[in-house]
């Protein structure tokens, strides 16, 4: 591990315990978001994968607002459609020298409104710079793969058989969110974050 995966580490840790997250109740909180941000992974394989599911994300939100948020100075405008997406690119001066995103880069999404759900598709490496934005957000439902060495930064953890295969990791991820959505239930039982913990 390096000296800056340490201070990202640390500093995420500071954060984490400063971090109220708010109660839930699910499935209904992943039910009818309005605004939804997608975090993109940084590798341009899984850039690549992941634009075969942006119309699956749209059918499956479709009422939402959609946000893309890339990494840090990744050029995505060239590959992913802007029709139907709001697109955010921080730049390189908008991320710490450990990696994280400025307070000033969060305040600024803070500003442009709540998210109610966000959804982490890195599947390859830990982003610190994700990790920052999704401990920014208490009161959404934050969604990321579970079979891995998990981020404390999650309050919905989706498992999948699929260990390696980012193509079928994706579709479980947004068939298990669906089934979310559409399943029926007569009682849910309100959670509270694990952060709280």
């Amino acid at each position: 591990m390096s000296v800056k995966d340490i201070v990202a580490r640390v500093k995420l840790n500071k954060r984490r315990k400063q971090m109220k997250p708010g109660e839930m109740s699910f499935p209904k909180a992943v039910r009818a978001p309005r605004r939804v941000l997608v975090c993109l992974p940084q590798e341009l394989r899984e850039l690549t994968l992941v634009k075969q599911f942006l119309p699956r994300i749209t059918e499956l939100y479709r009422s939402a607002d959609i946000t893309l948020l890339a990494m840090p100075g990744v050029k995505i405008a060239d590959m992913f459609p802007r029709k139907g997406f709001n697109i955010l690119v921080p730049t390189t001066d908008q991320v710490t020298w450990s990696g994280l995103a400025k307070n000033a880069y969060i305040e600024s999404l803070k500003r442009s409104g709540s998210y109610d759900l966000v959804l982490d598709l890195n599947l390859s490496s830990t982003s610190w710079f994700t990790s920052s934005v999704l401990l920014s957000m208490p009161n959404a439902v934050r969604v990321g793969r579970g079979n891995h060495l998990g981020q404390p930064f999650y309050n919905l953890e989706i498992k999948t058989k699929y260990l390696r295969d980012e193509r079928n990791i994706y579709r479980s991820l947004l068939s298990t969110l669906q089934l979310l959505k559409e399943g029926s239930t007569t009682k849910t039982p309100s959670v509270g974050s694990p952060l709280s913990n």
